[in-house]
């Protein structure tokens, strides 16, 4: 699937039970979903990579079964950002980002870190986290987007940090989390988490074409910078068909 603009739109993972109703053709093999969902999206986020190692050939594979242009973005693993003192997380953080993850190529997408949400903001501690992060991984350059959780990192001094260490927050569309967001950064980590399952698309039309809206005003500026988008939680039956709205939404002018 071609994606004239730098905007990648998708979902969490691809292999969930209720999607084999409303979004894979019946009687699709298991072992064929993910050619089939990277065919209809343009994205997709690992959610395994946070409980699970993978090997090499795991994400070579992954490479293969997917279209030019499409994008992976990996949850590092848990160990390294589940921890009380970040700074010393580095063994953890090297496990993950050397553990094969450069076998996607130009389809490794942004490196998600995913903080618990009892997890307070220290600046000298999330510094120390922040300067392990690896700039680049077997000559591939890395991309790191920060999934904080708690209200205290609602604040300039996460976002000065964030920037000195070329990092970007995620920004949440969710009741539970912060919403919180950089202009200046160099691409968008958006994660859409109110789906409604009363809802076709788990999100209104209308909220859909602001979505898209903004996420046209961010790619389509002076310098273009790239933007991820994916329909995450809430009623997640309904991902799959609010991320195509979306790029429907995106491929209309």
């Amino acid at each position: 699937m071609s994606n004239p603009q730098p905007i990648r739109v998708g979902i969490g993972g691809w292999t969930f039970e209720p999607w084999r109703n409303n979004f894979y053709p019946q009687g699709l093999p298991h072992a064929r979903e993910l050619h089939y969902a990277s065919r209809q999206l343009t994205a997709i986020e690992v959610n395994g990579t946070y409980y699970s190692t993978f090997k090499p050939p795991t994400f070579a594979k992954w490479r293969d079964e997917t279209p030019d242009g499409f994008m992976f973005s990996l949850k590092a693993n848990r160990f390294a950002t589940n921890r009380r003192v970040l700074a010393d997380a580095g063994e953890s953080i090297n496990r993950f980002v050397e553990s094969g993850i450069s076998e996607l190529g130009d389809k490794l997408g942004p490196l998600v870190w995913q903080f618990m949400p009892t997890k307070v903001f220290d600046p000298q501690d999330f510094e120390g986290f922040l300067a392990l992060l690896p700039k680049s991984v077997d000559g591939r350059a890395l991309r790191h987007a920060l999934d904080v959780r708690h209200e205290s990192f609602a604040t300039p001094a996460f976002l000065e940090l964030a920037r000195k260490y070329g990092c970007v927050p995620v920004h949440t569309d969710s009741e539970k989390f912060p919403a919180i967001a950089d202009g200046g950064a160099s691409f968008a980590y958006i994660r859409l988490m109110r789906s409604a399952a009363d809802v076709a698309t788990g999100y209104p039309p209308a909220q859909i074409a602001q979505w898209a809206q903004g996420a046209r005003a961010w790619a389509g500026g002076p310098q273009p910078r790239e933007a991820f988008i994916y329909f995450i939680n809430g009623a997640k039956e309904r991902a799959p068909a609010g991320a195509m709205a979306l790029i429907a939404a995106l491929s209309r002018s």
